[in-house]
C-alpha cells in the first residue's frame, strides 16, 4: 500500500483527498505550458508575450494553491513554519485555515459552474482566443482539464476533516453534537 505523508490523527481518506489535489491540477498546467512552448495542443489566434506570461503565472499560482491543501493534513497546517517572518512558530487558527480553504472551494465551485455554463451554452465559441481543432486536441484538452472538476469537492472534504480534527477534544471526536430531531409542533 502507498505511504501517504500526513499527521497520525488524519483519516486516510482526508490525506488521500489532500494529496490528490496537486495531482489533479498538474495536467492542466502541463497543457498550458505545452501551449506556451508552441506544441500543437491547440491553436492560439493571437499569441503574445502577455498571453504566454499569463499562462505560466496561472500555472504556477494554481499549483501553489493546490499545494496548500497539503497543509490541511500536515504539521505546517497546524503551526506556521519557523522560517516564515512574523508568523513562524505560531499556531494556525483552525477557523481561519478552514474559512480560507472553504472560501477557495466556494470560488472553485463558482468557476466550475461558470465554465461549464459557458461551454454548454457555446458562449464566445467563435471569439478570438485559444481553440482546439480535431479529435486528438479535443481529447487531450478534456483529459487535462476535466480532473479540475474534482478540485473543489476534494478541498472541501479535506477542509472539513481538518476542522473536525483540530476542534475535537484532545481524546476524542468532534465537539459538535448531532442535530436534534425537529419538534412535531414546529413543522406545522
Amino acid at each position: 500500500m502507498m505511504k501517504i505523508k500526513a499527521l497520525p490523527d488524519v483519516p486516510r481518506w482526508a490525506a488521500l483527498a489532500a494529496h490528490a489535489v496537486p495531482l489533479i491540477v498538474l495536467p492542466s498546467g502541463i497543457w498550458r505550458i505545452a501551449l506556451t512552448l508552441g506544441l500543437p495542443v491547440a491553436t492560439v489566434d493571437d499569441p503574445s508575450f502577455a498571453l504566454n506570461t499569463f499562462q505560466i503565472v496561472l500555472t504556477v499560482v494554481a499549483e501553489l494553491l493546490a499545494f496548500l491543501t497539503l497543509g490541511l493534513v500536515r504539521s505546517w497546517g497546524e503551526v506556521f513554519p519557523r522560517r516564515l517572518p512574523l508568523l513562524g512558530g505560531k499556531a494556525v487558527s483552525p477557523r481561519g485555515a478552514t474559512a480560507a480553504a472553504l472560501g477557495g472551494a466556494l470560488g472553485l465551485f463558482a468557476l466550475t459552474g461558470w465554465f461549464t455554463y459557458v461551454a454548454v451554452a457555446g458562449i464566445d465559441a467563435t471569439a478570438a482566443g485559444t481553440h482546439t481543432q480535431g479529435l486528438v486536441q479535443n481529447v487531450l484538452f478534456y483529459a487535462c482539464y476535466l480532473p479540475l472538476i474534482a478540485w473543489a469537492p476534494l478541498l472541501t472534504t479535506a477542509a472539513i476533516a481538518y476542522y473536525r480534527r483540530r476542534t475535537a477534544p484532545a481524546g476524542g471526536r468532534s465537539t459538535s453534537a448531532p442535530l436534534a430531531a425537529p419538534d412535531a409542533s414546529s413543522c406545522v
